[in-house]
């Protein structure tokens, strides 16, 4: 069960750049679970697998070897599920029908959760350097709050919020 859920369902036994898979991945996902019960959902959603995923990571490193193998993908997900909470919040609070995701939103969380992912700025640097689940998990949370912020700050500006 440990190895289905920190796969993230197997996604990150696709070869070559399994973190990019498994936040592709992530995207219907997250969209599934607006569509179904909005920002709450994906919400609650993004806590839950986001406690699986450090019981999932530590019982799949718990032997020892790599201590970030990259077929554990479930870190990519939770951070991109948080990327994407500025969008569905902003859905929500606006009375947004739920099947409107709008493109630019989900692009930009997307480039931005990899760009911080991939560049790892303080402190997301910090966190990837800590042992076991934590380093896992924390790095990608810390990733997906960096981008979170900037969609958050992107449509302000985009929606006139900011002018």
């Amino acid at each position: 069960m440990s190895r289905l859920v920190a796969t993230f369902f197997y996604v990150g036994l696709l070869p070559r750049a399994p973190g990019t898979w498994g936040s592709l991945a992530a995207l219907p996902c997250a969209y599934i679970l607006h569509l179904l019960g909005g920002f709450s959902l994906l919400a609650l959603a993004t806590l839950a697998l986001a406690a699986l995923g450090f019981w999932a990571a530590g019982a799949e490193t718990r032997a020892g070897g790599d201590p970030d193998p990259g077929e554990i993908v479930v870190d990519e997900v939770v951070g991109q599920w948080i990327a994407l909470l500025p969008l569905s919040a902003g859905l929500w609070l606006a009375g947004a029908a739920p099947q409107v995701f709008p493109w630019p939103g989900w692009v930009g969380a997307f480039v931005m959760f990899r760009l911080f992912d991939i560049w790892k700025p303080w402190p997301v640097s910090w966190a990837d350097g800590l042992h076991g689940a934590t380093g896992i998990m924390l790095d990608d949370i810390l990733a997906g709050v960096m981008a979170a912020v900037v969609v958050a700050l992107a449509a302000a500006l985009a929606h006139g919020v900011l002018m």
